[in-house]
């Protein structure tokens, strides 16, 4: 009986071992029927350069599954964003009140609330960790007692630290955001409101209010890599959460092309849970200078710490050294519309032993590729709180812009030089020609009323772009009919690439009723068409800075910015026009100054001597691209008014604008003769002292307001093929610039 019970078991063990290995066998092969091949052991180079897989970390407080068409009011927002800052409410934090300075000195402030879109309280946000002494407490109280609070609609709210010890929750803000919408750091898949919260960068306590630090990378060697193939340096946690990938960079760091250094030396209580490997760990990151190995890598590593955000994510774009990110989940800043697979490169978390082989693989010339776009951006969004805060509204003005034309900036616009800074998101624009919509021009007067002010339009819109960059249109600021004025407007309907003329009259005498200009005998074209402005009716107390505002009678890209009495002939005013066809987004002219610093003074100077050096060129005869005068127009608005309160400085404020949006210098043409203006019964401001003591203070206002000095210096002349060579005047094309005479 024993026996026969021994048989039925060891009958049923095998029967089920049978079953197990025979089932299983099967499984795989239907796995592997399905996947058409065998399973790889390793990811492959395709699957690395991919965005990672999101590794989820559960947030402590659900927030309000928002989009901007449920969570926002449109009604409130014009064509741009208005924003009310909040009064001042109790001690904030030094990086809070550089933020709220901006905004408070931005073109987008309002004082009254009735009239904003948007809402900025005082409070101080930044930094959510209880353990931080930073940290506000009792913030949502103070939310809620805010007079246009509703639950947070159209209040937008910073936040750079959110979650504490041990698990640094991405979700615990310690208050209940309600229909805010977040600008944060370290923002997370798991918690990210597509198209209604925005990524920030994690800055440091010590990031620059304006200006900030050039990109370090302005060369652009090739070979493109440096002596390290990657680096990092930084903290590893021994214990909690952040520890699992800094950690194991030991096992990649050969002390030679990859140098990945690690340090157990931080907070209170390192020595009592320091590891084997901290003594070792300790004596390989002493050996190497942090800023070093930024300057000189290819790659720079940033790993996930407690956050998924990093410091030195900003710290290897300002280096040129092109971020390896190993932080799964993370939201990049500003993805929304900033392309980062052209700056940086994807790795994951849990694949760190193929970083090596990831980065070695990318070839050279992308590498370049990546470190100019790192540079690019650093510069345009990252490089100070002002550029920082001024990128998250350009965010917010696009979305409320779209939700009421259904139209927004090209991506590229966002990844190319001039960016979206340098732009108005209030107009349609391009990366090849940046046009400028113009709004629906009112009808002309009639014709027994010649002089009948015509309505300037208030708000743009929409209308069809201009032409491609084929003509020209010739801005006048006249203030008396002289000789002089009358040569030029002779030598512009002369010129073969003119189509419009406006004259913008700026006097009290009447203005002159110009309809249209006769072209040159022989020539089929139509009479080139004039209209009169009168400033002191459509722009008064503008003073000249009026030139530039009729910009809705302007139907091309390129402007030539033009002194009544300017002494241009018709060849000077195509040849400029061809050169600013190649250099669109430049002020390309004739009249040239330079600034210098005075170390006498500790200030910045003002010359008008010639030189080999130039800085400026004077808008008194300059081509400068439409999309410029539209910025002048609607940036810097306390600059403006402390031109019009001089009546003085306008063409520098005008160069620094470009300067500071283009990042490069304007450009000088061959002048025929010096360029002064024409004697008249006026004193000519250029021989005042008085005049240069002027201009020099703007200069240091406008340093002051940027927070560096935005001008670029520049030797180069760019001349006609032939000019002024000893060689037959019937081999040059432009023979009448070499006259010396009108």
């Amino acid at each position: 009986m024993q026996a026969k019970k021994r048989y039925v078991l060891l009958f049923i063990s095998c029967a089920f071992l049978l079953y197990f290995y025979y089932g299983s066998h099967h499984l795989k092969a239907d796995i592997i029927q399905k996947d058409g091949h065998d399973l790889p052991s390793f990811a492959t180079l395709d699957e690395l350069t991919e965005l990672p897989s999101k590794l989820k970390r559960q947030p402590t407080i659900k927030t309000i599954p928002c989009r901007m068409e449920t969570c926002f009011d449109f009604s409130k927002c014009g064509n741009e964003p208005k924003i009310y800052v909040y009064p001042s409410d109790g001690p904030v934090s030094a990086s809070y009140r550089k933020l709220l300075s901006v905004v408070r000195e931005s073109r987008f402030v309002t004082r009254d609330p009735n009239e904003a879109c948007l809402f900025i309280p005082a409070i101080d946000t930044l930094d959510a960790d209880p353990l931080s002494p930073e940290h506000v407490s009792d913030v949502a109280t103070r939310l809620s007692r805010l007079p246009y609070w509703k639950n947070g609609r159209n209040h937008l709210i910073f936040n750079l630290y959110a979650g504490t010890w041990p698990d640094y929750a991405e979700g615990a803000l310690g208050f209940d955001p309600g229909e805010a919408i977040l600008a944060r750091a370290s923002a997370s898949e798991t918690i990210f409101r597509d198209g209604f919260d925005i990524s920030l960068p994690l800055f440091h306590k010590e990031h620059p209010e304006r200006g900030g630090l050039p990109p370090a990378a302005t060369g652009n060697p090739f070979p493109a890599p440096r002596r390290h193939l990657l680096a990092f340096k930084g903290k590893r946690y021994v214990h909690g959460i952040g520890s699992e990938t800094r950690n194991s960079l030991w096992h990649l760091h050969d002390g030679n092309n990859l140098i990945l250094v690690t340090t157990c030396r931080h907070g209170k209580s390192w020595k009592d849970l320091r590891d084997e490997r901290c003594d070792e760990d300790n004596r390989e990151y002493d050996k190497f200078d942090y800023e070093q190995l930024l300057a000189n890598s290819t790659f720079c590593l940033v790993a996930r710490g407690r956050r998924l955000g990093s410091y030195r994510f900003l710290e290897a774009l300002a280096a040129g050294c092109i971020p390896v990110l190993l932080s799964n989940s993370w939201r990049l800043p500003f993805d929304e519309r900033i392309d980062w697979k052209r700056a940086v490169i994807w790795a994951d978390e849990r694949l760190l032993l193929q970083v090596p082989e990831l980065v070695r693989s990318v070839p050279p010339e992308r590498i370049l590729a990546l470190r100019q776009q790192t540079q690019f951006l650093w510069e345009q969004y990252f490089s100070s709180i002002e550029k920082i805060v001024f990128t998250t509204i350009e965010i917010l003005a696009e979305r409320i812009l779209f939700h009421k034309s259904s139209t927004r900036r090209e991506a590229l616009i966002w990844n190319a030089s001039p960016g979206a800074l340098g732009t108005l998101a209030a107009y349609g624009d391009s990366r090849s020609h940046y046009p400028i919509a113009s709004p629906i021009l009112p009808a002309p007067p009639a014709p027994s009323t010649p002089l009948a002010p015509l309505p300037a339009p208030s708000v743009p819109l929409a209308a069809p772009p201009p032409t491609p960059g084929n003509s020209f249109t010739a801005l006048l600021y006249a203030q008396a009919t002289s000789p002089a004025l009358h040569k030029l407007l002779a030598n512009i309907a002369s010129s073969e690439f003119c189509e419009k003329v406006v004259v913008v009259w700026d006097s009290e005498r009447a203005a002159p009723s110009l309809k249209s200009l006769s072209r040159l005998a022989g020539d089929l074209r139509e009479p080139l068409p004039v209209l009169v402005i009168d400033a002191t009716t459509h722009y008064p107390g503008e003073g000249v800075s009026a030139r530039w505002q009729p910009l809705w009678a302007v139907p091309t890209a390129a402007v030539f910015s033009l002194d009544g009495d300017a002494p241009l002939l018709a060849e000077e005013l195509d040849f400029a026009f061809l050169v600013w066809r190649h250099f669109p987004e430049r002020i390309v002219g004739y009249p040239a100054r330079t600034h210098f610093w005075d170390e006498a003074k500790t200030a910045w100077g003002y010359s008008s001597k010639w030189g080999a050096a130039y800085s400026l060129v004077l808008p008194g005869a300059a081509l400068v691209h439409r999309a410029w005068l539209a910025l002048y127009a609607a940036g810097a608005p306390a600059l403006r008014r402390a031109v019009r309160r001089a009546a003085n400085c306008e063409d520098i404020l005008l160069n620094c604008v470009v300067a500071h949006a283009a990042r490069r210098p304007p450009l000088k043409l061959a002048q025929r003769r010096r360029y002064k203006p024409a004697h008249s019964r006026y004193r000519s401001s250029w021989s005042d002292p008085e005049h240069f003591v002027q201009r020099q203070s703007c200069l240091n206002t406008f340093a002051t307001a940027w927070g560096y000095m935005p001008l670029m210096r520049s030797v180069l002349r760019l001349d006609p093929i032939l000019f002024k060579d000893p060689v037959s005047t019937l081999r040059k094309k432009y023979r009448k610039m070499e006259l010396v005479t009108l």
